[in-house]
């Protein structure tokens, strides 16, 4: 019914069913584990009215640490999550998907109510992408430019005639990197037209 994917590994379809609503795949060596795709198989399925929710837990010597990632459904049969930033005792909850052995991470699908699923809030940071995420991108290029731009500034006293060099004001380069910023906060995806 459902797939695990991580990159650099082979497909797991053998998943583990732990109730009769609960699917559980072993990730071995999870420490080396970024993101989780998580996908329905096509075979079969959900229930209507149902989806599955798609948690993650590490070992904890408390004992398994469930975090919800996010779910799939009929609608929307696959999800990449990041879990390479989610450790053991951060958010989550105790889930009757069972304990997980220690260096083996575990990955479990929870047939559940769509109602339900859009009720429930993913643990933060368990997004493969997002708009946020270019956002910073972008702001850390624009610092990085300023930033290297700026050490070359020298005034006009300390400069060596060369007529074979160009040189731009700072003050233009200020100027660029300001309006960049506001559009940028005006609409993200600018750049695209």
């Amino acid at each position: 019914m459902f797939g695990c994917l991580v990159a650099g590994r082979l497909v797991q379809t053998d998943a583990v069913q732990v109730a009769s609503d609960k699917f559980v795949f072993d990730l071995p060596d999870y420490e080396h584990v970024n993101h989780v795709a998580v996908f329905m198989l096509g075979t079969v399925p959900f229930p209507a009215g149902s989806g599955g929710a798609v948690y993650f837990s590490v070992p904890d010597c408390g004992g398994p640490v469930w975090q919800l990632l996010g779910f799939i459904t009929n609608e929307k049969p696959s999800a990449i999550f990041r879990v390479s930033r989610l450790k053991a005792g951060e958010v989550g909850g105790s889930h009757p998907f069972g304990s997980s052995s220690s260096s083996v991470a575990q990955v479990g699908v929870s047939l559940e109510a769509l109602d339900q699923l859009a009720q429930q809030t993913p643990v933060s940071g368990s997004a493969a992408s997002t708009g946020d995420t270019f956002l910073q991108f972008a702001q850390k290029t624009l610092d990085s430019l300023y930033n290297f731009a700026a050490s070359f500034a020298v005034t006009q006293a300390q400069m060596t005639p060369n007529p074979s060099e160009t040189f731009i004001p700072s003050s233009c380069v200020l100027q660029w990197y300001q309006n960049f910023q506001r559009r940028m906060s005006q609409n993200p995806n600018f750049w695209k037209t």
